[in-house]
């Protein structure tokens, strides 16, 4: 079985993100960036059913810009076997919407034609969220979102979902597209010989004219801003004074 692995070039999540003086987005001067955490979970579940002898191949995409070649080859390191890169744009501020990622993935799956999906549930730059049902939908998959442990056995996947509630187990029919939550593995570190061995690795080039998908944007942000600052906080003097706050100013009690 082959598996497919989307990945997306984000900003590192230890970087602390400065917007720009005028509002219109993130400033991207000079900040380090890397493969979304979820994106790594997946790519490591992925190696996971390899090594268990689930499948036989895995694919790494990832759709945006040339640039996004340095995150392909992380997942290559990992131990992704060959990788597909989509240059959708060649400006680094354009995000490229989940509904046309979804349509140029649908087009790679038609292609490919992989018995599993596994995508991390949502990027940490925008927090979407929406891909992978969406591609779900396009390819009139079964989906699992929120993984929290995945178990393959034949023609069916056992899924472990992270809900409100606690967790959720369902069983869906394969093929499948799986997003994984935080908790469903610690991805492993490339080794050196196999960061080598990742720039021998295969990396196609598309564009998405390749899947007849039109990526104009049909959001337009409007602003961008930092979150305000917490309020100073204020030391009580007595249980009574606490509970007193609590009920006239907070209106929690």
């Amino acid at each position: 079985m082959k598996v497919l692995v989307p990945v997306k070039r984000v900003i590192d999540y230890n970087v602390k993100v400065r917007v720009k003086a005028d509002g219109t987005g993130v400033d991207l001067a000079n900040v380090k960036m890397s493969m979304n955490p979820f994106d790594e979970i997946a790519v490591e579940e992925a190696i996971r059913l390899k090594e268990t002898g689930k499948t036989d191949e895995i694919v790494a995409v990832s759709i945006g810009v040339k640039q996004a070649q340095e995150t392909l080859r992380t997942a290559l390191a990992m131990g992704a076997d060959r990788a597909i890169l989509v240059v959708a744009t060649d400006d680094v501020h354009t995000d490229i919407e989940p509904l046309a990622v979804a349509k140029i993935l649908k087009g790679i799956v038609d292609e490919e034609q992989p018995g599993l999906v596994i995508c991390g549930k949502q990027s940490i730059d925008n927090d979407m969220n929406a891909t992978g049902q969406m591609l779900a939908a396009l390819c009139g998959w079964s989906q699992a979102t929120f993984a929290n442990a995945v178990d393959i056995n034949g023609d069916n996947a056992t899924v472990t979902r992270e809900v409100d509630g606690g967790l959720q187990k369902i069983r869906v029919s394969m093929p499948a597209v799986i997003t994984t939550d935080l908790r469903l593995n610690e991805p492993r570190y490339a080794s050196l010989p196999n960061i080598m061995k990742a720039k021998k690795k295969p990396l196609d080039e598309k564009i998405p004219s390749d899947y007849a998908v039109d990526v104009s944007p049909r959001l337009a942000i409007v602003k961008t801003e930092e979150p305000a600052n917490r309020a100073t906080g204020v030391k009580v003097g007595s249980v009574d004074e606490l509970i007193a706050k609590l009920k006239d100013e907070a209106g929690v009690i």
